[in-house]
């Protein structure tokens, strides 16, 4: 049976095996074929899709959405554009929230900073104080 370990696969996508067992539960990669001794096989292929699955990361997908991403890389026909839109549209208002989030945790961040060091006592600093009294971060 040609075909990939877990291990070889793990090198040729420069990650660790315990990751492709990962994305090979979480259904990021097509099952893999058995030995008789019940050691997994995986396509050429799989490479690529471990590559794609770290090029995704690295601009900020979700595992939930590389695994609907490879499920419009993998179908037959034509691209799924109607789907591809509303995804794509999602995301862009995931990321304006996050701009929002940071742009707020940069302003409290600035706070700090604004003043000289070794002079804001523990109780008065805006960062603290506000994660001791429950806030979130957004907002």
């Amino acid at each position: 049976m040609d075909g990939l370990s877990v291990s070889q696969l793990a090198k040729a996508a420069n990650v660790n095996a315990e990751t492709v067992k990962y994305y090979e539960r979480r259904e990021l990669l097509s099952k893999p074929e058995r030995t008789d001794a019940g050691y997994r096989v995986f396509s050429a292929a799989a490479v690529d899709d471990m590559n794609f699955i770290k090029r995704a990361q690295d601009v900020g997908f979700t595992l939930n959405e590389i695994k609907q991403l490879l499920t419009f890389v993998r179908e037959e026909g034509d691209p799924p554009s109607k789907e591809m839109f509303a995804f794509a549209a999602t995301k862009i208002k995931e990321i304006e929230a996050k701009i929002v989030q940071l742009e707020n945790f940069k302003s409290l961040l600035e706070q700090v900073t604004a003043l000289p060091p070794h002079t804001l006592p523990k109780q008065e600093c805006p960062v603290l104080k506000k994660l001791m009294k429950g806030d979130r971060a957004d907002g």
